[in-house]
């Protein structure tokens, strides 16, 4: 009887699991919480059933669960991996998993570029009346003094350059099972990634332009702005990695974490790249019509 229930896969069939459910149920609550906020910081009231949903409260419901969620699924995640349970199949799929994840977050922000370069390379359109009177009719709109490129722009793309050697170090020092290593890369890592936030949050507080009133300011804040709040996220995934590291749970045979985390780390990288070159100094030259 027990021969029937031998497993001869490579496959990982998961035990059932609450995770999915709470998530939706956390992302409705949030989306619901979102929109009642919004409604709310405009003056305006959304009452169900009788109930004034307005306020920050829904929302901030919704996110504790869906945060509540990802801590419970991804340490699954890590138990399961920890017992053996991720084969060279499961492995792959992961590798998988987070490659179309990266290509899905690769079209995320090639919707702001395209929303950038689409009024910056045709600020001024008889049949758009309406982009001419945000633009004035050239790029950067009249009245926008831009950032100096050369100044917190360049120190943040020297610190985001240097993280991505750090977290490189990190991924070869455990290739190679060099604890040290790791933990050094990690931590440097993660460090830098905080140093960047702290610069972009010092560079948003010397604009001299504001996220609504302009499509300048709206796409500047929402491509860049997008972009931080992925290094933020990025640099909680690195730290989480770093405790993993300090708790021996990585080897140079079991560390697709690790390797998941730097793939992350290396995109928004990439990203910065192209947002320092296209928005900081190629969307800093005197204006154009």
């Amino acid at each position: 009887m027990a021969e029937a229930h031998t497993k001869n896969h490579d496959y990982h069939l998961v035990d059932p699991s609450p995770w999915p459910i709470v998530a939706s149920v956390g992302a409705f609550v949030m989306a619901f919480g979102g929109i009642a906020m919004m409604r709310w910081l405009k003056g305006e009231d959304l009452v169900i059933f009788g109930v004034d949903t307005g306020g920050w409260g829904i929302f901030a419901i919704g996110t504790l669960i869906v945060l509540y969620a990802m801590y419970g699924w991804w340490g699954d995640t890590i138990t399961e991996g920890m017992k053996g349970f991720h084969t060279r199949v499961v492995d792959l799929h992961l590798r998988y998993g987070m490659i179309l994840f990266i290509a899905s977050e690769v079209m995320f922000f090639v919707a702001w570029f395209w929303a950038y370069f689409n009024v910056a390379l045709f600020p001024a359109s008889e049949k758009e009346v309406v982009r001419d009177a945000f633009t004035g009719g050239v790029w950067p709109p009249k009245g926008i003094e831009t950032f100096d490129p050369w100044h917190l722009p360049l120190l943040n793309t020297l610190i985001l350059l240097t993280s991505g050697t750090t977290v490189t170090w990190a991924h070869h020092a455990v290739l190679n099972d060099d604890r040290e290593g790791l933990k050094w890369g990690l931590a440097l890592t993660v460090m830098l990634g905080l140093m960047f936030s702290m610069v972009q949050g010092l560079e948003y507080s010397e604009a001299t332009f504001a996220y609504s009133g302009n499509i300048y300011g709206a796409t500047f804040f929402m491509a860049t702005g997008f972009h931080g709040f992925h290094v933020i996220v990025g640099t909680i995934f690195l730290a989480i990695c770093l405790i993993r590291a300090l708790k021996g749970q990585f080897s140079s045979k079991a560390h697709f974490g690790l390797e998941a985390a730097a793939w992350y780390w290396h995109f928004v990288d990439v990203v910065w790249l192209f947002l320092f070159a296209c928005i900081y100094v190629w969307g800093a030259s005197p204006a154009f019509e």
